[in-house]
This record gives structure tokens, sequence and C-alpha cells, in this order.
């Protein structure tokens, strides 16, 4: 709240005093509405006006009406680049240098944007903005992600006056991890209704913005606007992907040379510019079987379907602010944050939940049920060679700072400033997520601040494109970017760029298929003329060994200047750097229903065995007690503990293959002590069995692996008397509720508690 130019005057009465009011603080007059759409794991060549034959007409539109940037480049990662755009700093100036979920003990990686990066939305909601979130957010780290808080880190912590939408890196499209500002929610209506996740996100941001302007309509607004789209899984309705039946027959060969013909056609690629080749880890389209190009020409329908689908929600909110009056006077914003993601390995996933578990799915597998992808039952994600294909003309992708990691498009329409002659047009402008923030306060007419809240204020990186806007031939924002993700490390600087070849180690199969180091101190840097060399075809390293290692020191200047440091290049080294929970370790929690869901974070870990133990009443009224005491996760990846047909059960799902143990006989009426004990065995894996009343009730079920690391890859809540959303198998559907009275569940890990000579005796006696 601004000050008063003056103070009050008291008199002993209102007729002898003077009042003096505050003043909300507001922007010039010219400044416009802001609309920011991130879209995510979304390729250079994915958009039709950045060569696709994907149909994306509401982004187009934009782009025709606007101009189209085709140097614009981010940090290969989702929460890194969303730092930038929000801080205008470099990702690990502000923490994050990967993602949220895995914060560590080095400034650079700690997860947590400092108070000396005041973002984006703080700024300009104290320059007189309303400012909102809708969507996708991924960066609050770890363990601040449960009902609990903290919530310094959440969108309304970090200057958002409203959001909507989800905390962590991916979820269902059908059935999201929903917030609703600091309060998880439920979804407003099932899957089974026609629920999807992008559409409730338009619906969420026209209403957002509509209730701001039907209130204070010369106030200008910032919506950011972050879709789940086009990270897996890619799901959409049936009509969208059915739309596009036959029209990938032809494979990623074909259809990248086709895509590469119409960007040099389009101007978003410079003629004379080299495609490069197809790498040995990509097959060659003519050399998969029948059956296998089918399956991968389904998969690639499924996105493009998913990618429709996505543009026209964008479009219907677009429409909204052109119907209402807004848009003209609205700068909008579209860009992804980072290339086409590789994740579902060269054959693709019907559960991308196996990636982040290092596993990958088999043809045969896939082709029986080639008819889920996309639907309710799978978590799909395409092949990589449609990665590869959806980055034309570059190479890699995703996780890589090789430009298919770091290029992706940058749309931006604003009549005010961009005027008819420019409107089409392709800027060639070096630029990188951190000029966002710079750009859009240059637009605003609000300048950031030296000091926020009594803080000294980090230096902002970015520069703005604005004058970009009006001249096509203004200089590029910044002469020098560095770029590190998981150890694959690069630098621009003055058109040249140098980048390693260092290959990480999260993917098994992609570390042993691609070409590459995976030696930091044998890391080979290539070297580019970016300005000759748009697609970085041609190495100039061993013709220029003097720039490149020129380029090499620049790039560890920036390093050191960036808190880039420590390197590592595989999840596994980054775990073990993993900052402990700050509630401390929890051997033991109790449970009762009637809560919201309990983040999996913060339950007791299960990986190394685990006991559950109920006490519950079963009503004398005839009827068999049936429904969910526990249930986390999905038929995708989950756990549940449920009654049916009066009997309990307890299944746990890996990766889409339930494994279930049930008592052999319904529990009576009255009181009873329920016991679920897992012994993970030396190798992993292990069996499973319910006791009841101290007695076994169960034959044992054998886990066949060890329980995932973390359940669900965007995150889940452990829920208690009910279930919400998919169940984790086919024998019940949620929310079915429990029919008996659930005292209490209490959840023990048992590699963190002494043996149970009860439980150790039951299991002992399934032995025999």
């Amino acid at each position: 709240m601004a000050a008063a130019t003056k103070p009050a005057i008291l008199g002993r009465t209102i007729a002898d005093s003077t009042p003096s009011f505050y003043t909300a603080p507001s922007p010039p007059a010219s400044a416009p509405n802001v609309v920011l759409i991130v879209l995510d794991d979304l390729g250079f060549a994915q958009f039709g006006c950045f060569g696709s034959d994907i149909d994306t007409p509401a982004i187009d539109r934009m782009a025709a009406e606007g101009l189209r940037y085709r140097s614009f480049h981010v940090t290969a990662l989702c929460s890194p680049t969303r730092a930038c755009l929000l801080t205008g700093r470099n990702h690990h100036a502000v923490g994050m240098g990967f993602l949220t979920d895995i914060p560590m003990g080095f400034p650079g990686y700690t997860g947590r944007i400092p108070k000396s990066a005041a973002t984006l939305p703080s700024i300009l909601k104290d320059g007189g903005y309303s400012t909102m979130a809708v969507g996708k957010w991924h960066l609050a780290p770890r363990w601040e992600q449960s009902a609990s808080g903290p919530f310094g880190l959440w969108p309304l912590g970090l200057g958002f006056e409203k959001h909507y939408g989800f905390l962590g890196g991916d979820t269902n499209q059908w059935t999201p991890d929903l917030v609703r500002d600091n309060q998880f929610v439920a979804q407003p209506r099932s899957p089974e209704e026609g629920y999807h996740l992008t559409e409730d996100l338009a619906d969420t941001a026209i209403r957002f913005i509509q209730d701001q302007q039907q209130a204070t309509p010369n106030k200008p607004f910032f919506c950011y606007f972050a879709t789940g789209a086009m990270h897996a899984p890619h799901q959409a309705p049936r009509a969208w992907i059915d739309g596009y039946r036959g029209h990938f027959d032809q494979g990623w060969d074909e259809w990248r040379d086709a895509t590469f013909a119409r960007q040099i056609a389009a101007g978003v690629v410079p003629e004379g510019t080299t495609l490069t080749e197809r790498p040995s880890w990509v097959a060659p389209w003519h050399s998969c079987s029948a059956d296998e190009r089918r399956l991968y020409a389904r998969m690639m329908e499924v996105f493009a379907g998913y990618l429709s689908h996505t543009d026209a929600q964008i479009g219907r909110l677009l429409s909204f602010l052109e119907q209402s009056g807004t848009l003209d006077n609205t700068l909008v914003l579209i860009l992804s944050d980072n290339g086409t993601s590789a994740e579902g390995g060269p054959n693709g996933s019907l559960n991308e939940h196996r990636f982040t578990h290092d596993l990958t799915d088999d043809v045969a597998t896939m082709l029986a049920r080639i008819d889920d992808f996309g639907g309710h039952r799978a978590y799909n994600h395409y092949a990589w060679p449609w990665a590869w294909a959806g980055n034309t003309p570059f190479r890699l992708w995703k996780r890589y700072t090789w430009l298919g990691g770091v290029r992706t498009p940058l749309v931006v329409r604003w009549p005010a400033k961009i005027d008819a002659e420019q409107r089409g047009a392709v800027r060639p402008q070096f630029s990188h997520a951190v000029d966002v923030f710079s750009t859009i306060l240059d637009a605003a007419g609000v300048e950031a601040p030296a000091v926020v809240d009594g803080v000294q204020q980090q230096a902002v990186a970015g520069s703005s494109l604005v004058p970009t806007f009006t001249d096509a031939g203004a200089p590029s924002a910044r002469r020098t970017q560095y770029f590190e993700m998981l150890g694959s490390r690069a630098i621009y600087h003055d058109g040249y760029k140098a980048v390693t070849d260092h290959v990480g180690n999260q993917l098994s199969i992609e570390r042993e298929l691609v070409d590459g180091s995976h030696d930091f101190d044998n890391d080979r840097w290539s070297l580019f003329n970016l300005a000759d060399d748009f697609s970085e075809a041609h190495d100039l390293a061993g013709d220029e060994p003097e720039l490149t290692r020129q380029l090499v020191d620049r790039w560890w200047a920036e390093a050191g200047r960036n808190d880039v440091l420590p390197l590592d290049d595989s999840l596994i080294m980054r775990i073990s750097a993993l900052e402990p929970s700050p509630w401390g370790m929890r051997p033991t929690g109790v449970f009762r229903p009637g809560g919201g869901p309990v983040a999996e974070d913060l339950l007791p870990p299960l990986g190394g065995g685990f006991r559950f133990r109920a006490s519950i009443t079963v009503a004398d009224d005839g009827s068999a007690a049936e429904g969910v005491i526990a249930a986390l996760g999905d038929w995708n990846n989950g756990f549940a503990l449920y009654l049916l047909d009066g009997c309990a059960v307890m299944t746990v799902n890996l990766f889409g293959d339930p494994v279930s143990t049930r008592t052999t006989a319904p529990l009576a009426p009255g009181e009873h002590s329920l016991l679920v004990e897992y012994r993970r065995e030396q190798g992993g894996g292990g069996p499973m069995a319910i006791g009841v009343d101290g007695a076994p009730a169960s034959e044992p079920a054998q886990v066949p692996r060890d329980l995932p690391f973390r359940w669900q890859i965007g995150g889940a809540g452990l829920l208690v008397g009910r279930d919400a959303g998919f169940p984790v198998c086919d024998d019940y559907a949620p929310p079915f509720p429990l029919t008996g009275t659930l005292e209490q569940l209490t959840i023990e890990s048992a590699a963190f508690l002494p043996p149970d000579p009860d439980a150790e005796l039951a299991v002992e006696l399934h032995h025999e």
C-alpha cells in the first residue's frame, strides 16, 4: 500500500479535521494486461507456426498477429526454466539447478527461490497489477508440498493473489492432484463426466480474469497460465486423438523431412540450414516391423490430439479476452519450458512412472493395450524418435544443453507495440528465459526494485525484448549465456556456442545407446557458429581450438558466478545429497478418516518394509463390510487396503501390475485389529500378508520387486476411509467409502522399528 502524500490533520471533530488517503499503487496508464502461457515438453517443431502439420490454430493466430522468435532458449528442464521466467535470474543463481523434488545442500540446488530474487508477480502486484496463476507450479521443494505447507514457496507465497492447479512436475490429466490457493481440493467432476485438466484450467483462468475485470476494469492483470500439457501422460478426449488416425503412418523420418521443408518456407529456420542427421540411436522407420509402426504411429496420434486439444483450450481463453475487449490491450507470450521429452525411451511407454525407476516397456505389452493410449487406463509417453523429430532440425532433447533441449518456440503478440507491418515476422535475436521477466516489466512500466521487504536484491540477468518488437535489427538481449543440466554443459557468446558430449546417468538405455562421454574429465567440447549454423550441424572445434578453449574457460567463470557447482549427472548421487526432511524421519504415522490427502513424501518410508495396523468395527447389520481403509495412487502405481465382500484385501500395484493378498474369510461383526505386513527380502520384493486379531488370515502374496521410491511423479496423497480419482485396481470404484468404523490407521516403517514378535510369528507361520 502506498503511503499518503501528506499526513491527516486531526481536529477535535471531523469538521475541523483534514483527511489524508492512501493511494493504491498503479502502473502507467499504457501498461498492458499480461498473459504468459507456458507449455511443457513441447519441441521447436511442434507448433504449426514453427513448421508442424499438427493443428494449433489459436497459437498460429497469435504468431500471425505478433512475432515468432527462432533463437529463444530455456534451461532444458521444467523447474529451472520456470524459476528463470519468474525471477529474471539464472536458475542455479536462485537455487533451481535441478527439480524441486530433490532439494540438495548446495547453493545452486536448494530448490528454493530466495528472498533476494523477488518474483515477477510480486513486483507486478506491488506495482498495481492483479496477479493470478493457473496450472503447473513445480517451484515448491519436496518437503513443502503437503497440506501443512509451509506455503512461502507456493504461488501465493511468491506473489500471486490466486492460484488453481497442481504443485508437482506432472499429474494425471483425468484425475489431477488439485490445489486452490493453499488448500488441496477435489476436482469439479469425474473423468466419466468428461473432466479433463486443461479444460478445467482454461475455465478457471477465464473466471479469474472475468471476476477481476468486472470488479476493477481499469486495473491490469498478470495471468500465468501453465498447462500440464504437453508433458506425459499424453491424455486427451478420444475424438481429438482419432482425428489424427493415419496421419503419422509415414513415420518419423518422412515427417521430419517434411517439417524441415515447411520451416524453411515459413522462415522459422534460415535458408541454408543443414538438417542434422538421424543418429544411430533412432531406428529408421523402414526398419520397424508392421506392428511396431502401428504402435508408434498411434503414440504420435495421441500426442497430436493432445496438442490440438490444448491449443483449443488456449483458444478459448484468448477468445474470452477478445470478446471482453481486453485482448488487444494484452501482451501475450507463449513458450515451452524445454525441448521434447525422450522419457518414454526408444519404444515409448504405456506408463511413464517406469521412467523414474529406470524401467522400459516392451512392444508386445504395449501393442496388447494400444487402445488404452491416451485414455483413462494409461499414463503414456511416445517413443523417443518422435521426440527427435519434434525438435527438427536439432539433435537431442530435454535434459541436454544441445539445441534440442534448450531452444523452444516463443510467440509474442501485443498490438499496441507490434505494428501491422511487423506482424507475422520472425525475429532472429538470441534470447533466454531470463529475458521474459525483464520484457514484461519493461512493457508494464514497472521497475525491478533494488530492495524488497528489506532484502537487497540479486542482479537481474535478463534484458528486455521490447526493443525487438519494433526493430527487426535490434541487438540480441544478451551476448553470453551459460547452460548446465544434469552434467550436460554449454556456453553461448557472441554468436558461437560450445557444448559437451556428456551423456547423463538417468536412464540406463539412453546412457547405453546415445553416443557421448560418461566422464566429466573426458567430455569433448564441440564448437558451432550459430550465426551461420542454425542447427548445430558443423563442429568447428578441431579448426578453432583456441576459441573453443576460451569458451570453455568462460563457461567455468559463469559456473562459478552462478553457483553451478558441484556437477552431477545422476539421480542417485543427488539423492545422496538430498536435504533431509526438516520435520525429521517419520518411522510411524497415525491417521484417521475425514481429512484430505497426506503427501506421500511425509509418510513413513515404505520401501524397506512396512506394517499397516487398522482398528475397525464391522456393523452387525447383516451386510458384508466394504470400502477403502487407506489408498494412495491409482492403477498406474499405488496401493490400497480395503474391505471387499467382508474380506480384508491389500493390493500393491507396481507400474500397472497389481499384487494382492486377501483374507480367507470375511470379518465377523464387531471390533477387529488388522495387520498388513510387507517384509522386504534381500535383492528386493518380498512377502505381504494380512493378520486379523493377532492370527494369520491370508496367504502371503509375493511382491516381485522393490516398492517405488515415489508412487506418483507429480506427488500423491494418502486418503483414509475413502479413495478418489482412479482406483488402485479393478476391485472397486472410488470413492468406495468404508461402511465400517475405522478408529485409526497406523503405518510403521519396518526399516526403522524393532521387530514385532507377533508379526514375525504370523509371517513365519505362513512359510510352514
